[in-house]
Protein backbone atom coordinates (compact mmCIF):
# COMPACT_ATOMS: atom_id res chain seq x y z
CA UNK A 1 0.00 0.00 0.00
CA UNK A 2 1.50 3.32 -1.04
CA UNK A 3 -0.07 5.27 1.78
CA UNK A 4 -2.76 4.77 4.39
CA UNK A 5 -6.26 5.90 3.57
CA UNK A 6 -7.91 8.87 5.25
CA UNK A 7 -11.71 8.85 5.09
CA UNK A 8 -13.47 10.34 8.11
CA UNK A 9 -16.95 9.04 7.27
CA UNK A 10 -18.16 7.35 10.49
CA UNK A 11 -18.87 3.62 10.47
CA UNK A 12 -22.42 3.11 11.66
CA UNK A 13 -23.20 -0.49 10.74
CA UNK A 14 -21.90 -3.74 9.31
CA UNK A 15 -24.17 -3.21 6.29
CA UNK A 16 -22.32 0.02 5.52
CA UNK A 17 -19.11 -1.97 5.16
CA UNK A 18 -20.82 -4.45 2.84
CA UNK A 19 -22.11 -1.62 0.66
CA UNK A 20 -18.67 0.00 0.66
CA UNK A 21 -17.17 -3.13 -0.86
CA UNK A 22 -19.97 -3.44 -3.39
CA UNK A 23 -19.43 0.14 -4.52
CA UNK A 24 -16.26 -1.08 -6.21
CA UNK A 25 -18.23 -2.88 -8.93
CA UNK A 26 -17.79 -1.36 -12.40
CA UNK A 27 -19.13 -2.05 -15.89
CA UNK A 28 -16.69 -3.98 -18.05
CA UNK A 29 -15.93 -0.89 -20.13
CA UNK A 30 -14.42 0.70 -17.01
CA UNK A 31 -12.29 -2.24 -15.89
CA UNK A 32 -8.66 -1.36 -15.38
CA UNK A 33 -5.32 -3.08 -14.70
CA UNK A 34 -3.20 -2.00 -11.75
CA UNK A 35 0.14 -3.79 -11.41
CA UNK A 36 2.47 -3.60 -8.42
CA UNK A 37 5.99 -4.92 -8.26
CA UNK A 38 8.77 -5.00 -5.68
CA UNK A 39 12.53 -5.34 -6.05
CA UNK A 40 15.57 -5.54 -3.79
CA UNK A 41 18.12 -2.73 -3.86
CA UNK A 42 21.77 -3.74 -3.56
CA UNK A 43 25.17 -2.07 -3.74
CA UNK A 44 26.94 -3.31 -6.84
CA UNK A 45 30.42 -3.31 -5.30
CA UNK A 46 29.79 -5.70 -2.40
CA UNK A 47 26.22 -6.95 -2.95
CA UNK A 48 25.09 -5.60 0.42
CA UNK A 49 21.53 -4.34 1.04
CA UNK A 50 20.66 -0.66 0.72
CA UNK A 51 19.65 1.03 3.95
CA UNK A 52 17.41 4.05 4.25
CA UNK A 53 19.78 6.78 5.43
CA UNK A 54 22.90 8.25 3.88
CA UNK A 55 23.99 9.88 0.65
CA UNK A 56 23.60 6.56 -1.18
CA UNK A 57 20.53 5.17 0.57
CA UNK A 58 16.89 4.55 -0.19
CA UNK A 59 15.99 8.04 1.03
CA UNK A 60 18.35 9.52 -1.54
CA UNK A 61 16.73 7.48 -4.31
CA UNK A 62 13.24 8.60 -3.32
CA UNK A 63 14.35 12.23 -3.15
CA UNK A 64 16.02 11.91 -6.53
CA UNK A 65 12.86 10.50 -8.06
CA UNK A 66 10.82 13.26 -6.44
CA UNK A 67 12.94 15.81 -8.27
CA UNK A 68 12.92 13.83 -11.51
CA UNK A 69 9.20 13.05 -11.59
CA UNK A 70 7.66 15.95 -9.70
CA UNK A 71 5.57 13.55 -7.64
CA UNK A 72 4.31 14.47 -4.17
CA UNK A 73 6.10 13.05 -1.12
CA UNK A 74 4.54 10.65 1.36
CA UNK A 75 5.91 11.34 4.84
CA UNK A 76 6.06 9.39 8.08
CA UNK A 77 7.56 11.16 11.13
CA UNK A 78 9.27 13.60 8.75
CA UNK A 79 10.85 10.77 6.75
CA UNK A 80 10.00 10.52 3.06
CA UNK A 81 8.71 6.98 2.62
CA UNK A 82 7.11 7.21 -0.82
CA UNK A 83 5.83 9.32 -3.69
CA UNK A 84 2.47 9.69 -5.34
CA UNK A 85 1.65 11.00 -8.79
CA UNK A 86 -0.57 14.07 -8.23
CA UNK A 87 -2.27 13.51 -11.58
CA UNK A 88 -3.83 10.26 -10.33
CA UNK A 89 -1.24 7.88 -11.69
CA UNK A 90 0.94 5.52 -9.74
CA UNK A 91 2.91 5.65 -6.51
CA UNK A 92 6.26 4.53 -5.16
CA UNK A 93 6.48 3.01 -1.70
CA UNK A 94 8.91 1.16 0.53
CA UNK A 95 8.38 -2.30 1.92
CA UNK A 96 9.78 -3.07 5.40
CA UNK A 97 13.26 -4.22 4.31
CA UNK A 98 13.68 -1.53 1.68
CA UNK A 99 12.04 -3.44 -1.16
CA UNK A 100 11.30 -0.69 -3.68
CA UNK A 101 7.73 -0.87 -4.95
CA UNK A 102 5.91 0.65 -7.88
CA UNK A 103 2.15 0.72 -7.38
CA UNK A 104 1.06 1.24 -10.94
CA UNK A 105 -1.72 3.46 -12.20
CA UNK A 106 -5.07 1.95 -13.21
CA UNK A 107 -4.46 1.35 -16.93
CA UNK A 108 -6.61 0.20 -19.82
CA UNK A 109 -4.34 -2.41 -21.37
CA UNK A 110 -1.15 -4.38 -20.97
CA UNK A 111 0.80 -2.36 -23.53
CA UNK A 112 0.38 0.60 -21.19
CA UNK A 113 1.51 -1.58 -18.29
CA UNK A 114 4.65 -2.51 -20.19
CA UNK A 115 5.42 1.13 -20.94
CA UNK A 116 4.82 2.06 -17.30
CA UNK A 117 7.23 -0.64 -16.07
CA UNK A 118 9.94 0.33 -18.54
CA UNK A 119 9.63 4.02 -17.68
CA UNK A 120 9.78 3.31 -13.95
CA UNK A 121 12.86 1.12 -14.27
CA UNK A 122 14.58 3.73 -16.46
CA UNK A 123 13.78 6.53 -14.01
CA UNK A 124 14.93 4.45 -11.06
CA UNK A 125 18.16 3.49 -12.79
CA UNK A 126 18.86 7.13 -13.69
CA UNK A 127 18.81 8.01 -10.00
CA UNK A 128 20.29 4.82 -8.51
CA UNK A 129 23.10 4.06 -10.99
CA UNK A 130 25.26 7.06 -9.98
CA UNK A 131 24.94 5.84 -6.37
CA UNK A 132 26.26 2.40 -7.28
CA UNK A 133 22.89 0.79 -6.61
CA UNK A 134 21.15 -1.88 -8.67
CA UNK A 135 17.88 -3.72 -8.19
CA UNK A 136 17.32 -7.48 -8.12
CA UNK A 137 14.22 -9.28 -9.38
CA UNK A 138 13.61 -12.36 -7.21
CA UNK A 139 11.04 -13.62 -4.73
CA UNK A 140 13.40 -13.62 -1.73
CA UNK A 141 16.55 -11.73 -0.89
CA UNK A 142 19.00 -14.52 -1.65
CA UNK A 143 21.95 -13.55 0.52
CA UNK A 144 21.24 -11.27 3.48
CA UNK A 145 20.42 -12.59 6.91
CA UNK A 146 17.39 -11.14 8.64
CA UNK A 147 19.70 -9.40 11.12
CA UNK A 148 21.58 -7.75 8.23
CA UNK A 149 18.48 -6.47 6.46
CA UNK A 150 17.74 -2.76 6.85
CA UNK A 151 14.53 -1.49 8.41
CA UNK A 152 12.56 1.33 6.81
CA UNK A 153 11.33 4.14 9.12
CA UNK A 154 7.60 3.49 8.75
CA UNK A 155 5.45 3.50 11.87
CA UNK A 156 3.15 0.73 10.73
CA UNK A 157 6.14 -1.57 10.27
CA UNK A 158 7.24 -1.05 13.87
CA UNK A 159 3.86 -2.33 15.00
CA UNK A 160 3.88 -5.28 12.59
CA UNK A 161 7.45 -6.28 13.48
CA UNK A 162 6.57 -6.56 17.14
CA UNK A 163 3.33 -8.46 16.46
CA UNK A 164 4.52 -11.01 13.90
CA UNK A 165 6.30 -13.43 16.29
CA UNK A 166 3.05 -13.78 18.26
CA UNK A 167 1.18 -15.29 15.31
CA UNK A 168 3.75 -17.22 13.26
CA UNK A 169 7.42 -18.03 12.84
CA UNK A 170 8.04 -16.44 9.41
CA UNK A 171 6.29 -13.05 9.59
CA UNK A 172 9.50 -11.06 9.80
CA UNK A 173 10.97 -13.01 6.89
CA UNK A 174 7.84 -12.13 4.92
CA UNK A 175 8.17 -8.45 5.75
CA UNK A 176 11.89 -7.98 5.23
CA UNK A 177 13.03 -10.70 2.82
CA UNK A 178 10.33 -11.31 0.20
CA UNK A 179 9.27 -9.54 -2.97
CA UNK A 180 6.24 -10.08 -5.15
CA UNK A 181 4.43 -8.90 -8.23
CA UNK A 182 0.66 -8.60 -8.12
CA UNK A 183 -2.15 -7.31 -10.29
CA UNK A 184 -5.34 -5.58 -9.21
CA UNK A 185 -8.42 -6.23 -11.32
CA UNK A 186 -12.05 -5.14 -11.32
CA UNK A 187 -15.41 -6.91 -11.16
CA UNK A 188 -18.84 -5.92 -12.41
CA UNK A 189 -21.12 -7.31 -9.70
CA UNK A 190 -21.20 -9.41 -6.56
CA UNK A 191 -21.63 -12.57 -8.61
CA UNK A 192 -18.76 -11.60 -10.93
CA UNK A 193 -16.58 -10.90 -7.90
CA UNK A 194 -17.40 -14.28 -6.35
CA UNK A 195 -16.66 -16.20 -9.57
CA UNK A 196 -13.36 -14.40 -10.12
CA UNK A 197 -12.31 -14.77 -6.51
CA UNK A 198 -12.97 -18.51 -6.46
CA UNK A 199 -11.18 -19.15 -9.74
CA UNK A 200 -8.27 -17.01 -8.61
CA UNK A 201 -7.95 -18.71 -5.22
CA UNK A 202 -8.02 -22.16 -6.80
CA UNK A 203 -5.42 -21.26 -9.43
CA UNK A 204 -3.13 -19.29 -7.13
CA UNK A 205 -0.84 -22.28 -6.36
CA UNK A 206 -0.56 -22.91 -10.10
CA UNK A 207 0.52 -19.31 -10.57
CA UNK A 208 2.98 -19.67 -7.69
CA UNK A 209 4.46 -22.65 -9.52
CA UNK A 210 4.72 -20.83 -12.86
CA UNK A 211 6.39 -17.81 -11.26
CA UNK A 212 8.62 -19.64 -8.76
CA UNK A 213 11.82 -17.59 -8.48
CA UNK A 214 13.02 -17.83 -4.88
CA UNK A 215 15.14 -20.93 -4.20
CA UNK A 216 17.66 -19.15 -1.93
CA UNK A 217 17.83 -17.63 1.53
CA UNK A 218 20.87 -16.83 3.69
CA UNK A 219 23.17 -17.40 0.73
CA UNK A 220 22.24 -21.00 0.01
CA UNK A 221 19.46 -23.16 -1.47
CA UNK A 222 16.49 -23.75 0.79
CA UNK A 223 15.24 -26.96 -0.82
CA UNK A 224 12.27 -24.98 -2.14
CA UNK A 225 11.47 -23.37 -5.47
CA UNK A 226 9.23 -20.65 -4.03
CA UNK A 227 10.64 -19.94 -0.61
CA UNK A 228 8.48 -16.81 -0.59
CA UNK A 229 5.31 -18.91 -0.84
CA UNK A 230 6.47 -21.22 1.97
CA UNK A 231 7.20 -18.23 4.20
CA UNK A 232 3.62 -17.06 3.73
CA UNK A 233 2.34 -20.41 5.01
CA UNK A 234 3.60 -19.61 8.51
CA UNK A 235 3.16 -15.85 8.72
CA UNK A 236 -0.25 -15.31 10.36
CA UNK A 237 -3.02 -17.87 9.90
CA UNK A 238 -5.68 -15.33 10.90
CA UNK A 239 -5.11 -13.14 7.85
CA UNK A 240 -3.56 -15.41 5.20
CA UNK A 241 -4.54 -18.48 3.21
CA UNK A 242 -6.93 -19.60 0.53
CA UNK A 243 -10.22 -18.50 2.17
CA UNK A 244 -12.18 -21.76 2.28
CA UNK A 245 -15.40 -19.88 3.11
CA UNK A 246 -15.27 -18.29 -0.35
CA UNK A 247 -16.24 -21.65 -1.88
CA UNK A 248 -19.42 -21.98 0.20
CA UNK A 249 -22.80 -21.58 -1.47
CA UNK A 250 -24.00 -17.99 -1.43
CA UNK A 251 -20.57 -16.43 -0.90
CA UNK A 252 -20.51 -12.68 -1.46
CA UNK A 253 -19.57 -9.37 0.07
CA UNK A 254 -21.19 -10.16 3.42
CA UNK A 255 -19.12 -13.28 4.01
CA UNK A 256 -15.89 -11.44 3.26
CA UNK A 257 -16.86 -8.59 5.56
CA UNK A 258 -17.68 -11.02 8.37
CA UNK A 259 -14.31 -12.69 7.98
CA UNK A 260 -12.47 -9.36 7.89
CA UNK A 261 -14.31 -8.08 10.96
CA UNK A 262 -12.90 -10.94 13.01
CA UNK A 263 -9.31 -10.58 11.82
CA UNK A 264 -7.12 -8.68 14.32
CA UNK A 265 -6.07 -5.16 13.41
CA UNK A 266 -2.56 -3.74 13.48
CA UNK A 267 -3.23 -0.05 14.07
CA UNK A 268 -5.65 2.87 14.01
CA UNK A 269 -4.21 6.02 12.45
CA UNK A 270 -5.25 9.55 13.39
CA UNK A 271 -3.25 12.41 12.00
CA UNK A 272 0.39 11.38 12.04
CA UNK A 273 -0.06 8.95 14.93
CA UNK A 274 -0.36 5.18 14.59
CA UNK A 275 -2.17 3.77 17.63
CA UNK A 276 -1.05 0.20 18.25
CA UNK A 277 -4.10 -2.08 18.58
CA UNK A 278 -2.44 -5.22 17.25
CA UNK A 279 -4.41 -8.33 18.11
CA UNK A 280 -7.80 -6.63 18.53
CA UNK A 281 -10.45 -7.70 15.97
CA UNK A 282 -11.98 -4.92 13.90
CA UNK A 283 -15.39 -6.05 15.14
CA UNK A 284 -14.40 -5.08 18.69
CA UNK A 285 -13.47 -1.61 17.40
CA UNK A 286 -16.85 -0.97 15.78
CA UNK A 287 -18.63 -2.48 18.78
CA UNK A 288 -17.12 0.27 20.94
CA UNK A 289 -14.80 -1.96 22.94
CA UNK A 290 -11.76 0.28 22.42
CA UNK A 291 -13.24 3.47 23.90
CA UNK A 292 -11.03 3.33 26.98
CA UNK A 293 -7.92 2.44 24.99
CA UNK A 294 -8.58 5.02 22.25
CA UNK A 295 -10.46 7.86 23.96
CA UNK A 296 -12.23 10.15 21.54
CA UNK A 297 -11.51 7.91 18.54
CA UNK A 298 -14.45 6.33 16.74
CA UNK A 299 -14.33 4.00 13.73
CA UNK A 300 -14.16 5.58 10.27
CA UNK A 301 -14.28 4.22 6.75
CA UNK A 302 -10.58 5.01 6.40
CA UNK A 303 -9.90 2.58 9.24
CA UNK A 304 -11.81 -0.11 7.36
CA UNK A 305 -9.89 0.53 4.14
CA UNK A 306 -6.59 0.38 6.01
CA UNK A 307 -7.62 -2.82 7.77
CA UNK A 308 -8.56 -4.52 4.50
CA UNK A 309 -5.13 -3.58 3.19
CA UNK A 310 -3.52 -5.38 6.13
CA UNK A 311 -5.18 -8.72 5.29
CA UNK A 312 -3.01 -11.08 3.25
CA UNK A 313 -5.05 -13.92 1.74
CA UNK A 314 -3.86 -15.44 -1.54
CA UNK A 315 -6.43 -13.22 -3.27
CA UNK A 316 -7.45 -10.03 -1.47
CA UNK A 317 -10.79 -8.29 -1.91
CA UNK A 318 -10.98 -4.55 -1.50
CA UNK A 319 -12.91 -2.58 -4.09
CA UNK A 320 -11.07 -4.74 -6.58
CA UNK A 321 -9.31 -8.12 -6.49
CA UNK A 322 -5.60 -8.41 -5.80
CA UNK A 323 -3.77 -11.47 -7.12
CA UNK A 324 -0.99 -12.20 -4.62
CA UNK A 325 0.63 -15.55 -5.46
CA UNK A 326 3.68 -14.75 -7.60
CA UNK A 327 7.36 -14.23 -6.86
CA UNK A 328 8.96 -11.08 -8.23
CA UNK A 329 11.31 -11.56 -11.16
CA UNK A 330 12.53 -10.08 -14.42
CA UNK A 331 10.64 -7.41 -16.37
CA UNK A 332 9.19 -10.04 -18.72
CA UNK A 333 8.30 -12.27 -15.77
CA UNK A 334 6.47 -9.43 -14.04
CA UNK A 335 4.58 -8.38 -17.17
CA UNK A 336 3.44 -11.98 -17.64
CA UNK A 337 1.57 -11.94 -14.32
CA UNK A 338 -0.99 -9.26 -15.26
CA UNK A 339 -1.20 -10.77 -18.75
CA UNK A 340 -2.16 -14.14 -17.32
CA UNK A 341 -4.86 -12.81 -15.03
CA UNK A 342 -6.29 -10.32 -17.52
CA UNK A 343 -6.51 -13.11 -20.08
CA UNK A 344 -8.26 -15.40 -17.59
CA UNK A 345 -10.64 -12.96 -15.92
CA UNK A 346 -11.40 -10.11 -18.33
CA UNK A 347 -12.80 -12.27 -21.13
CA UNK A 348 -16.12 -14.04 -20.55
CA UNK A 349 -15.23 -17.21 -22.45
CA UNK A 350 -11.89 -17.46 -20.65
CA UNK A 351 -13.51 -17.04 -17.25
CA UNK A 352 -15.94 -19.85 -18.12
CA UNK A 353 -13.04 -22.07 -19.20
CA UNK A 354 -10.96 -21.26 -16.12
CA UNK A 355 -13.95 -22.00 -13.90
CA UNK A 356 -14.37 -25.36 -15.61
CA UNK A 357 -10.65 -26.09 -15.23
CA UNK A 358 -10.85 -25.98 -11.42
CA UNK A 359 -14.45 -27.12 -10.98
CA UNK A 360 -13.54 -30.57 -9.69
CA UNK A 361 -11.09 -29.40 -7.05
CA UNK A 362 -12.24 -29.84 -3.47
CA UNK A 363 -10.87 -28.12 -0.37
CA UNK A 364 -8.38 -30.91 0.26
CA UNK A 365 -6.97 -30.53 -3.26
CA UNK A 366 -6.62 -26.78 -2.90
CA UNK A 367 -4.92 -27.16 0.48
CA UNK A 368 -2.56 -29.84 -0.79
CA UNK A 369 -1.51 -27.75 -3.78
CA UNK A 370 -0.82 -24.76 -1.58
CA UNK A 371 1.34 -26.93 0.69
CA UNK A 372 3.31 -28.79 -2.01
CA UNK A 373 3.84 -26.18 -4.72
CA UNK A 374 6.53 -24.19 -2.83
CA UNK A 375 8.75 -27.29 -2.98
CA UNK A 376 7.75 -28.98 -6.24
CA UNK A 377 6.32 -26.12 -8.34
CA UNK A 378 5.19 -27.46 -11.73
CA UNK A 379 6.10 -31.02 -10.76
CA UNK A 380 3.43 -31.13 -8.05
CA UNK A 381 1.25 -34.15 -8.84
CA UNK A 382 -2.45 -33.89 -9.60
CA UNK A 383 -5.03 -36.69 -9.68
CA UNK A 384 -3.93 -37.12 -13.28
CA UNK A 385 -0.78 -35.47 -14.54
CA UNK A 386 0.84 -32.56 -12.73
CA UNK A 387 0.52 -28.85 -12.06
CA UNK A 388 2.47 -28.32 -15.27
CA UNK A 389 -0.50 -29.68 -17.22
CA UNK A 390 -2.89 -27.30 -15.45
CA UNK A 391 -0.51 -24.40 -15.95
CA UNK A 392 -0.25 -25.11 -19.68
CA UNK A 393 -4.01 -25.13 -20.00
CA UNK A 394 -4.41 -21.96 -17.93
CA UNK A 395 -1.85 -20.13 -20.05
CA UNK A 396 -3.60 -21.29 -23.22
CA UNK A 397 -6.96 -20.06 -21.89
CA UNK A 398 -5.42 -16.70 -21.03
CA UNK A 399 -3.80 -16.41 -24.45
CA UNK A 400 -7.12 -16.98 -26.17
CA UNK A 401 -8.72 -14.36 -23.94
CA UNK A 402 -6.06 -11.78 -24.71
CA UNK A 403 -6.37 -12.44 -28.42
CA UNK A 404 -10.12 -11.91 -28.21
CA UNK A 405 -9.47 -8.57 -26.49
CA UNK A 406 -7.63 -7.67 -29.73
CA UNK A 407 -5.76 -4.67 -28.33
CA UNK A 408 -2.76 -4.02 -30.53
CA UNK A 409 0.52 -2.13 -30.32
CA UNK A 410 2.86 -2.19 -33.30
CA UNK A 411 0.77 -4.97 -34.80
CA UNK A 412 1.01 -7.28 -31.76
CA UNK A 413 -1.78 -8.05 -29.31
CA UNK A 414 -1.46 -8.38 -25.53
CA UNK A 415 -0.75 -12.12 -25.70
CA UNK A 416 2.93 -11.29 -26.38
CA UNK A 417 3.37 -10.71 -22.65
CA UNK A 418 2.62 -14.36 -21.92
CA UNK A 419 5.70 -15.58 -23.78
CA UNK A 420 7.96 -16.06 -20.70
CA UNK A 421 5.45 -18.28 -18.93
CA UNK A 422 4.41 -20.07 -22.13
CA UNK A 423 7.99 -21.29 -22.31
CA UNK A 424 8.03 -22.22 -18.61
CA UNK A 425 4.74 -24.10 -18.88
CA UNK A 426 5.95 -25.96 -21.97
CA UNK A 427 9.37 -26.91 -20.57
CA UNK A 428 8.33 -27.47 -16.97
CA UNK A 429 11.48 -25.63 -15.86
CA UNK A 430 10.90 -22.66 -13.58
CA UNK A 431 13.11 -19.62 -13.10
CA UNK A 432 13.99 -21.04 -9.67
CA UNK A 433 15.30 -24.25 -11.24
CA UNK A 434 17.40 -22.24 -13.68
CA UNK A 435 18.80 -20.24 -10.78
CA UNK A 436 19.72 -23.46 -8.98
CA UNK A 437 21.32 -24.93 -12.10
CA UNK A 438 23.46 -21.80 -12.43
CA UNK A 439 24.35 -21.80 -8.72
CA UNK A 440 25.46 -25.43 -8.87
CA UNK A 441 27.13 -24.99 -12.24
CA UNK A 442 28.50 -21.80 -13.78
CA UNK A 443 28.34 -19.78 -10.56
CA UNK A 444 30.34 -22.37 -8.62
CA UNK A 445 28.19 -21.91 -5.53
CA UNK A 446 28.78 -18.14 -5.45
CA UNK A 447 25.43 -16.53 -4.56
CA UNK A 448 26.75 -13.09 -5.46
CA UNK A 449 26.49 -14.07 -9.14
CA UNK A 450 22.70 -13.82 -8.92
CA UNK A 451 22.85 -10.04 -8.60
CA UNK A 452 24.24 -9.55 -12.08
CA UNK A 453 22.31 -12.39 -13.67
CA UNK A 454 18.91 -11.25 -12.41
CA UNK A 455 19.36 -7.50 -12.07
CA UNK A 456 16.46 -5.31 -13.19
CA UNK A 457 18.65 -2.20 -13.33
Amino acid sequence: MARDTVDAVPIESREQLVHWLGAGAKPAADWRIGTEHEKFGFYRDDKSPVGYFGAAGIEAIVLGLKTRLGWEPILDRDHIIGLVDPTGGGAISLEPGGQFELSGAPLSNLHQTSAEFETHLADTAAVADPLGIGFLGAGTSPKWRLADTPVMPKSRYDIMTAYMPKVGTRGRDMMFRTSTVQVNLDFSSEDDMARKLRVSLALQPVVTALFAASPFLDGKPTGLLSTRAEIWRDTDVDRTGNLPFAFASGFGYEAYVDWALDVPMYFVKRGDTYHNVAGVPFRAFIDGKLKDRLPGITPEIGDWANHLGSLFPDVRLKRYLEQRGADAGSLGHMLALPALWVGLLYDAASLDAAEALVAGWDAATRDRLRAEVPRLALKTPMATGSVQDVASEAVAIAKAGLRRRAIFDNGRDESIYLEPIEEIAASGVTVAERMLADFNGAWGGDIDRIFAAYALT
